[in-house]
């Protein structure tokens, strides 16, 4: 099946709502949902040509299906690339990444900053097939540079960073890799599409958590790799058909519909981000606030000109406290005195949601892994949603006036 032909100057509103395969013979406005396991072949001839991929067609729900088809296509229309392949989670792309791409003696160069479970698995998982890791600075150009051998093959970041939003040069990037032959894959999970593509400053591969804001309210899990046809059909194709961390056409169908409400939804939710951001600077419980869109961020200049002048939809801050055990225990005060937002290690939800790396997300860590990654016991991280401003400033202030 082929993608529904439209105009090639739509804007990213548009194709968000408009992009996907062709209607069936129903003529359905809203793209239909394939919850079938197997397809029924018009002959044996044909069936055999499909399976050795030289006819166009769905055979199996492992190797395609309709409505996850539709879903690749939206969301690699939404970041500027020629293909996208979805996976079973945000993890799961992170997987079949090294599984296609990296071999035993193969090295890479990862950001420390990244979510909790990129580092073992990196570190741990790839490591075990002879997979060598360097992890390095998510802000330092220098570091990067320095860390590349003969033998690198990628070059890995997260854009901002989860949880602390650090920022890297994606094209200052994207030429070390080059330079060296190597690929560049970015995590644009945070920012998504609506505030920066990263394929437009040199990066190979763009990996998505679609359980986050793509998904937008919480509901599924699902991944995905943004890449060149080529390398969709040559490099990930023939991993993900034999291990199968394929994404579900439910799952895939959610995302549809979420994708088309992503812009307004970002916009929006970036917006009160900052005005959230600005509050928690002026409030004297707080100690710190990261949030590119804030003056104040390290990174404040590049994240304006790489994300469309936007901080994002996630903002971190730390509690005061004067040791360690006093930070977790406030951090925790703080989350356990919310009544309207949620204690939820989610993000990208229309519902406003607090959580404790240190314990949750980067908790698998040792402690000096965390404090290599920044992650102090005191820190919060709020995904902010849809709710009101005042609301969310209110619930957030009944645990730091209570300190």
């Amino acid at each position: 099946m082929a993608a529904q032909q439209l105009p090639n100057d739509l804007h990213l509103d548009t194709l968000a709502v408009r992009t996907a395969l062709e209607r069936s013979q129903y003529g359905e406005n809203s793209e239909a949902l394939y919850l079938t396991s197997g397809y029924v072949q018009s002959s044996a001839a044909s069936s055999a040509a499909r399976f050795a991929m030289e006819e166009e067609g769905f055979t199996y729900s492992r190797v395609g299906n309709p409505t996850v088809s539709s879903m690749e296509l939206r969301l690699a229309a939404l970041e500027g690339t020629e293909a996208a392949v979805a996976t079973s989670s945000g993890m799961s792309a992170i997987l079949l990444l090294g599984m296609a791409l990296l071999k035993a003696g193969d090295h890479v160069i990862c950001s420390q900053s990244v979510f909790g479970s990129v580092i073992p698995m990196f570190s741990r998982e790839f490591a075990k097939f002879g997979v060598e890791t360097t992890f390095v600075s998510q802000t330092d150009v220098a570091a990067w540079k320095a860390a590349v051998r003969p033998n690198t093959k990628l070059l890995f970041a997260e854009t901002p960073t989860n949880p602390l939003t650090e920022v890297c040069d994606i094209q200052a990037l994207a030429d070390i890799a080059h330079n060296a032959g190597a690929f560049l894959a970015v995590d644009n999970c945070f920012a998504t599409p609506v505030l920066q593509r990263p394929v437009t400053m040199g990066a190979d591969f763009i990996i998505h958590s679609g359980t986050k804001f793509l998904d937008g309210q919480g509901r599924v899990m699902a991944g995905a790799i943004c890449c060149t046809q080529k390398q969709r059909d040559d490099i990930f194709l023939p991993v993900i058909r034999t291990a199968g961390m394929v994404l579900a056409p439910f799952n895939a169908w959610v995302l549809l519909k979420g994708m088309e409400t992503l812009a307004i939804r970002v916009k929006a939710q970036s917006a009160s981000t900052l005005a959230v951001a600005q509050w928690l600077e002026a409030q004297p419980q707080v100690a710190r606030v990261f949030y590119p869109g804030l003056p104040s961020h390290a990174q404040h200049e590049l994240a304006m000109r790489q994300q469309s002048g936007s901080g994002g939809a996630v903002l971190s801050f730390e509690v005061k406290a004067p040791d360690v055990e006093a930070a977790r225990k406030n951090a925790f005060h703080v989350l356990d005195s919310m009544q309207v937002l949620s204690l939820c290690t989610n993000l990208g939800d229309t519902k406003t949601l607090a959580a404790h790396p240190a314990s949750t997300s980067h908790g698998r860590l040792s402690e000096a892994q965390r404090q290599l990654a920044g992650i102090g016991q005191g820190l919060i991280r709020v995904a902010v949603g849809l709710e009101h401003i005042d609301d969310i400033t209110a619930d957030l202030a009944r645990g730091l006036n209570t300190l």
